[in-house]
């Protein structure tokens, strides 16, 4: 018997779920925010989350960012106030297997369900021990370090870190503000496109020689940021490069390209 999980704070929407899927066949185990969720992963196995984007003081993207580097598990997202294309597209590229907007029919919900279920997770195990090495930098995705040249750690916000690694992801391509908010957003912070321009100075004043010269983080005009470097990723703890680095040869000779 599959194990779906759910959490959603409505609890009449927990209901609703629980008592549809339960009747076809369907383990359900229904929780109201990340903390419950956290505990059910780890005391038994979940063939899938189901997760409402909107939880109260909680944001649903850092929920599913958190569950993809750490699980296998599909995630179907439902939302019913956060519409918003771009919502839906940053939840997909960070790891959602669906999205689907309240209100919806259960009938169609259930068959998005087996859907995901036939689906064959990529395992996060080989992107949470990534690391990223451009211009004598390392940075190390599951210890969030950030190491210089010289051997010296250099610390990250929780920000910077991700602002740092959406370039790193796409080296050379132009990335609007729009997406460097999105992709830098953390937790209980307001946010708006002045942060990006502050973000952009702190790590130009962390990575640059001359941050008012720089040579890694540049600037699009009109258009946005992109990173100008060649990035090699390597996977493991050993550090040894496992896969090809990112072949920026042809991007470099013909300039940055827009998103």
């Amino acid at each position: 018997m599959k194990h779906i999980l759910v959490v959603d704070d409505d609890a009449a929407m927990r209901h609703l779920i629980v008592e549809y899927l339960t009747l076809h066949a369907f383990k359900v185990t229904a929780v109201s925010d990340s903390r419950q969720l956290n505990r059910v992963l780890a005391c038994e196995p979940v063939d899938l989350v189901v997760l409402d984007l909107n939880l109260g003081r909680e944001d649903g993207l850092d929920i599913v960012r958190n569950l993809t580097m750490k699980w296998v598990t599909p995630i179907i997202v439902i939302s019913g106030d956060r519409l918003e294309e771009a919502e839906k597209v940053v939840a997909l590229e960070l790891g959602a297997t669906d999205f689907v907007s309240k209100p919806f029919g259960m009938r169609e919900f259930l068959a998005r369900i087996r859907v995901a279920l036939r689906r064959r997770p990529i395992s996060p195990r080989a992107k949470d021990r990534r690391s990223f090495h451009f211009s004598g930098w390392t940075l190390n995705l599951r210890r969030r370090r950030l190491i210089s040249e010289e051997g010296v750690e250099v610390k990250l916000t929780a920000g910077e870190f991700n602002l740092l690694v959406a370039f790193l992801e796409k080296p050379r391509d132009v990335l609007t503000r729009e997406q460097l908010l999105l992709a830098s957003r953390v937790r209980g912070e307001e946010v708006c496109d002045r942060s990006v321009d502050v973000l952009i100075l702190r790590m130009r004043r962390k990575l640059e020689v001359d941050p008012a010269n720089p040579r890694l983080i540049k600037t699009a005009r009109g258009a946005g940021y992109f990173f100008d470097a060649d990035v090699e990723i390597h996977y493991g703890d050993n550090g040894r490069p496992v896969s090809s680095p990112y072949d920026n040869s042809a991007r470099a000779a013909h300039g940055p390209s827009p998103v």
